[in-house]
C-alpha cells in the first residue's frame, strides 16, 4: 500500500474517531440536559410493620380519620360499634371464640407504630357521635372529633388523654347550611394555629366550609363553592357538564396551607377548590374527573416549607395521587385495590408527619392504617407505580 493511500486512510479514521467522540459527547450533554429537565416528585415505600399488633385481641372497624401531633404521634379514629363488624370478628365480645374485641374508638400511636393510648366513647356531659368521622389534634394537644351520623350536628373536643373539654354545636339539629349554631355531619377538621381558627368540612349534610374559634368554639363564618352562599338542595355532578356552582358534597376536607390558603375537597365533584381564609375563591382543579363515586376524599401537604405537593386520598379508585400544589396538576399516583401492604380498600384519610412520611386509613372493609416512608424527590419515570414495595429489605 502506498504512503499516500495510508495517509488518506489514517486521516479518514482520525476524522471518524473525532466525529464519534463529538457525537458521543453531544449525546451525553443532551442526556444530562434531559435528566436535569425531568420533573421531580416525592416517592414512597410502604412500611409493612406499621402499626404494631394491637393488645387485648383488639381489632379496628372502619378506620375513618387520622391526625398527627407535634411529637409525631398518630391519632386514629375508627368505628367501634358492633354493627361495623361481622359476628365472626367479635367472637370474644360475643362469648363465641377466643378472638376478637373492638378497640376503643380513639387510638394513639408513636412513629414506630407502638400503641400509646386508647380511649373514647359515650360519657357524661357530651353526646358521642353516632358515626365517628374526622379527627384533628390542636397545637395545645386537644383532640377534635366530628361525626357524619344522622344526629351529628356538633363537634367534640377532648384532651389527648380523653378528658372532655367542649361540645361545639347542638346535637340532633336538622341540616341547615346557613346555621350559625350547629353543623351538618362534619367530615373533617383542620386547625390554622396562626389564626387560632378551626375549619370544619361541613360536610355530609350541609354543603359548606365553617370556621370557629379554637379557644372558645365561637362561630365565625362560612361559605359554599366559589364563595357562594351554600344551599341544602341536592346537587348532581355530571362529568360531561360544567362544574356546578355549589358543592356536590360531601364536603370532605378543608385544609389550611402555610401560605394562607384553604384547600377544600368537594368529593362528589372530584375537585379541590382553593380559597382565601375569608372565603374568596382562588382556583380549582379536578382529580380523576370521570369518577362518579368521588375521588377527592382527603388531602395532606408535603412537609417542605413551600408545601410543594399535595397528597390526595382517593377512596373510590383505591390510590393516593400526588399533585403539584401550585398548578393542581396530577403528577403521579400509587396504590391500587387490594389487601396487601401498599394497596388500598376505601382510602379515606391521609396525613404527613415531620419527616415527610405519609399515613393513610381505610374505611368499609379496609379497616386499617398504613405508613409510607418518604424516599425523597426523584425523577418521574412513570405515572402509576402500583404498590410501592421496597426493592430491598427494610432496615
Amino acid at each position: 500500500m502506498s504512503r499516500t493511500i495510508k495517509s488518506i486512510l489514517t486521516g479518514t479514521a482520525a476524522i471518524a474517531v473525532f466525529t464519534a467522540l463529538y457525537i458521543g459527547e453531544s449525546l451525553l450533554e443532551q442526556s444530562a440536559q434531559a435528566v436535569s429537565n425531568e420533573r421531580l416528585a416525592p416517592q414512597f415505600i410502604v412500611d409493612p410493620y406499621w402499626p404494631q399488633p394491637l393488645p387485648n385481641k383488639w381489632i379496628l372497624g372502619r378506620t375513618i380519620g387520622i391526625a398527627v401531633d407535634e411529637r409525631d404521634h398518630l391519632y386514629i379514629v375508627h368505628r367501634d360499634q358492633d354493627a361495623m363488624f361481622m359476628n365472626q370478628e367479635l367472637g370474644l365480645d360475643l362469648g363465641r371464640a377466643e378472638c376478637c374485641s373492638a378497640a376503643p374508638p380513639i387510638l394513639e400511636f408513636d412513629q414506630e407504630g407502638n400503641l400509646i393510648n386508647a380511649w373514647g366513647g359515650p360519657g357524661d356531659g357530651y353526646t358521642w357521635p353516632e358515626s365517628n368521622h374526622g379527627i384533628e389534634v390542636a397545637p395545645d394537644g386537644n383532640v377534635w372529633i366530628g361525626g357524619n351520623g344522622g344526629g351529628d350536628s356538633h363537634v367534640l373536643v377532648f384532651t389527648r388523654d380523653g378528658q372532655f373539654v367542649r361540645e361545639i354545636g347542638i346535637p340532633g339539629e336538622p341540616i341547615d347550611s346557613l346555621s350559625t349554631n350547629s353543623f351538618g355531619r362534619v367530615a373533617e377538621i383542620a386547625i390554622d394555629a396562626s389564626a387560632n381558627e378551626a375549619y370544619f368540612a361541613d360536610g355530609y349534610g350541609n354543603k359548606r366550609v365553617a370556621v370557629v374559634d379554637v379557644a372558645t368554639g365561637a362561630f365565625k363564618r362560612f361559605w359554599g363553592a366559589y364563595g357562594n352562599e351554600p344551599v341544602d338542595e341536592r346537587v348532581v355532578y355530571d362529568p360531561n357538564a360544567p362544574l356546578p356552582d355549589q358543592f356536590v358534597g360531601p364536603v370532605h376536607c378543608a385544609e389550611p396551607s402555610n401560605d394562607g390558603l384553604i384547600y377544600v375537597c368537594d368529593r362528589g365533584a372530584d375537585r379541590i377548590q382553593v380559597f382565601r381564609p375569608d372565603g374568596t375563591f382562588v382556583k380549582e382543579g379536578q382529580v380523576a374527573p370521570l369518577t362518579l363515586a368521588g375521588s377527592t376524599w382527603d388531602i395532606s401537604f408535603s412537609h417542605d416549607d413551600d408545601q410543594e405537593f399535595i397528597y390526595v386520598a382517593d377512596g373510590a379508585n383505591f390510590k393516593v395521587h400526588i399533585l403539584e400544589r401550585e398548578s393542581l396538576e396530577v403528577l403521579a399516583e400509587f396504590g391500587d385495590g387490594g389487601r396487601q401492604p401498599g394497596l388500598f380498600f376505601g382510602t379515606h384519610s391521609i396525613v404527613t408527619d415531620s419527616q415527610g412520611n405519609i399515613y393513610t386509613t381505610e374505611t368499609y372493609e379496609g379497616k386499617r392504617a398504613q405508613k409510607f416512608l418518604f424516599q425523597g424527590l426523584k425523577p418521574l419515570t412513570e405515572h402509576h407505580t402500583g404498590a410501592p414495595w421496597p426493592d430491598t429489605e427494610l432496615h
